[in-house]
Order: structure tokens, then C-alpha cells, then sequence
């Protein structure tokens, strides 16, 4: 770890891996979302396996759940996606496509959350606009987070790139985020990649990494 100004900067993967600097993200793995992807269910049991690994060793646990306002209560920006997404050309035509208390809209059972997990639910593409994500983190005191989850091209990237504004180190487990088609996963690993900011790594690497952190956390 190296220092500046009192400050402690970590540096590689295994600096920054440790319950008190990092918590892990689950992105939007909903009943609705989660079948949308040929690679869905591959991305369940990943996320299955790093959940446990976190859980065993400490890590503060986030999902994120993307819902929908009624068409009742909701503004030009859902109005004009939802047109886009469900090909309409009136906005009267579109209809919500899962709202906060639909069943859809719940984390698949497999990964379901626990209760010293929290779930944070969100309008937009990026988990850190208009929640509190930003505020949890901050004050834990943690400058990182591992994120996984669908869908990288729609809102893990956008969830990456804000969280590099706030001054977060992101951490991007690869084989466990999961985009629509190969082409629009591998662009979006090339953007984050061409920032130099992000870490990318495998679930492997990550969850051999999770209880080493635990055991620096706990000063052995």
C-alpha cells in the first residue's frame, strides 16, 4: 500500500480486496431481466458462488433492482425509453414493463438477498444517480466496489463511469456480466478498459482474493 499526505492509496487487486475498502455490487439480476440473456442463468450460478464467498468473509453486500413509475406518475424520460425499448410511437401506448411491487421485478430466487444485504432500487441506468449508494459507501469508509450482474452495456458501464467521477475504484468481475449480444459485451469492456481506471478480473481470481481480504481486514 503506498501513502501520501496521510492518505493510504491501494494499488493492485489484492490491496483493494478487502471488506473494509471494497463492497460488492449485484446488478439488476430480476426475474424480468435475468431470462432476457442466453447467458442468464450462467450468470446466476457465478454470482451464486461470489455471494457465498462474500457472505463467508465479511463483504457489505448491495443489489440493485430497476423498477418502472406507473405511466400515472411518470415523466418524459421513462416515457420516451419505454417508446424506444417497446417500439411505440405513442406514449399512451407503452406500459410500464415491471413496477415496484410486480413480481418481475423481484431478485431471482437464487440470489436472494439476506437480511444485513440491501437492495436499492433505482429509475435510471447508473446504481449511484438519485440513491443513496453513494452515501452507504462513503460512510463505511470504502473506496471500492466489485460489481456484477446484467446488463454491462445498458447500466454496469454507466454504473462504472459514475462511480469513477465520485472517486471510486470500480472492480469488474468479466464472466459475470452478462450483455445482450458478444459484440455489445466486448465494446463495453473495451471502453472501461480505455479509461486505465478500472480493474478487471475473473470470478476465480476475485473469490480466491475475497478471504485473503478478510484475513488482512482482521489484521492476520
Amino acid at each position: 500500500m503506498k501513502s501520501a499526505y496521510g492518505i493510504s492509496v491501494p494499488g493492485d487487486l489484492r490491496e483493494i480486496c478487502s471488506p473494509d475498502r471494497a463492497a460488492i455490487i449485484v446488478y439488476d439480476m430480476q426475474a424480468a431481466i435475468v431470462p432476457q440473456l442466453a447467458d442468464g442463468q450462467s450468470i446466476v450460478r457465478g454470482c451464486q458462488q461470489l455471494l457465498a464467498a462474500a457472505r463467508a468473509n465479511g463483504y457489505r453486500i448491495f443489489y440493485t433492482r430497476h423498477i418502472f413509475l406507473p405511466n400515472a406518475t411518470a415523466g418524459v424520460g421513462q416515457f420516451r425509453r419505454a417508446m424506444v425499448w417497446q417500439r411505440k410511437d405513442d406514449p399512451m401506448d407503452t406500459k410500464p414493463l415491471f413496477t415496484a411491487t410486480s413480481s418481475a421485478s423481484k431478485i431471482v430466487p437464487e440470489l436472494a438477498p439476506t437480511e444485513d444485504d440491501v437492495v436499492i432500487e433505482k429509475i435510471t441506468m447508473s446504481a449511484f444517480e438519485g440513491t443513496y449508494l453513494d452515501i452507504a459507501f462513503r460512510d463505511a469508509n470504502l473506496v471500492a466496489f466489485i460489481i456484477a450482474g446484467i446488463a454491462l452495456e445498458v447500466g454496469i458501464e454507466p454504473t462504472i463511469r459514475q462511480g469513477l467521477d465520485l472517486n471510486y475504484i470500480p472492480i469488474i468481475i468479466s464472466d459475470l456480466c452478462g450483455a445482450k449480444t458478444e459484440e455489445a459485451r466486448l465494446r463495453s469492456l473495451a471502453n472501461l478498459r480505455a479509461t486505465g481506471e478500472v480493474i478487471e478480473t475473473s470470478s476465480s481470481e476475485l473469490i480466491a482474493l475475497l478471504a485473503q481480504g478478510s484475513k488482512r481486514a482482521g489484521g492476520e
